[in-house]
């Protein structure tokens, strides 16, 4: 018991399948995305009063919706982005959800993917949304500049257009710099330098790219955490890049299943949560190698270290879609399911870790 424990503290069952779900930034509440049997959307706003969970509000939208995020969004405003499975992007105020604040067709299939940076004080330069979707494109987004992308990354004419499925931003600690990490259905993984609009580096994984993360957006680049099918994730140390060997990573083996993210804990870097396709949780600490890179002259190669696996918990019959910490509660989350129920988390004695 000295370890930290994963304790489901509630949770609410639904008449629709939800795909994500997000802490509504500097508050107790967070929101619910999903798609009706019917096709249309989900949007939802919780509330925890009580130690109970509340339902807020809710507003049906024309569409099903995949994705959020509050990333691009200034702290005062909280605005929500999403994606939905028209390939629409759509920003929204959180007091008035009837239309949103921005609308754009940004893809021509589903919006698999989305990230902010830039918004909630948290990375250097503009506020921008990247979407990742079954086109093949990903595209970032200036909610400030109407209609189109700022940057677009996609296959040339006559080139395969695979399955965008996860996209993350980092490397925004100054104005001058931004990456983003796109993962795909065919195992390729590709980091974008959008200094330089160039590919800064791109491997194969072998197995599907479920979920990329950086451990943090607003530092130089440090560890990307990678999830794949067929129960696999790898952690890559992004500071040392060898001209062969590329950048060093570990493969870790967990849930026995798919694992469909991971999401870095606000308040330590070096600790993750996974998710699975079986319905389980897999909580993570990261342990630097005494040095982290190798090697004669200037050309040096890195070394990884260690995850170590804290704590697993069972808490769904059904992968789970969804995963958000909260910022300001540490050890607080909340995750959806597969299986249309809402659940919040508590995640004791990180601080010991």
């Amino acid at each position: 018991m000295d370890k930290p424990q994963i304790i489901l503290h509630a949770d609410v069952s639904l008449n629709y399948t939800v795909f994500d779900t997000k802490w509504i930034p500097v508050s107790t509440k967070f929101i619910s995305l999903g798609t009706h049997p019917k096709g249309d959307g989900a949007f939802q706003i919780y509330e925890i009063s009580g130690g109970k969970v509340k339902l807020v509000s809710e507003i049906t939208k024309p569409r099903g919706l995949k994705c959020g995020t509050f990333g691009a969004s200034a702290l005062h405003q909280r605005h929500l982005a999403t994606g939905d499975f028209d390939g629409n992007l759509q920003v929204w105020d959180m007091e008035a959800l009837d239309s949103p604040v921005y609308d754009v067709r940004g893809h021509t299939q589903i919006i698999n993917a989305i990230d902010g940076v830039g918004g909630l004080g948290i990375g250097a330069g503009a506020p921008e949304i990247v979407t990742g979707s079954k086109d093949g494109a990903v595209k970032v987004w200036d909610p400030r500049q109407k209609d189109l992308p700022v940057a677009v990354m996609e296959p040339e004419a006559g080139q395969d257009r695979r399955d965008c499925w996860t996209v993350s931003f980092g490397n925004a600690y100054r104005n001058e710099d931004r990456c983003i990490c796109a993962g795909y259905d065919n195992g390729d993984i590709k980091v974008f330098d959008l200094k330089n609009m160039s590919i800064r580096w791109e491997s194969n994984l072998r197995n599907g790219v479920c979920c990329v993360e950086f451990d943090r957006k607003d530092i130089k680049m440090n560890k990307l955490v990678a999830t794949t099918l067929e129960s696999k994730f790898h952690v890559f140390d992004m500071r040392t890049y060898h001209n062969k060997k590329g950048y060093s990573s570990l493969i870790k083996k967990a849930h026995k299943s798919t694992v469909w993210l991971a999401r870095h804990l606000p308040q330590n870097r070096d600790i993750f949560m996974t998710t699975g396709g079986s319905g389980s949780l897999c909580l993570w600490n990261y342990e630097y190698p005494p040095k982290r890179c190798e090697g004669d002259g200037p050309i040096k190669f890195g070394v990884t270290g260690e995850a170590h696996l804290l704590q697993d918990a069972i808490v769904a019959n059904q992968p789970i879609s969804g995963f958000d910490w909260n910022a300001d509660k540490l050890g607080l989350a909340v995750c959806s399911a597969f299986d249309q129920t809402l659940r919040v988390i508590i995640v004791t004695k990180l601080n010991t870790v």
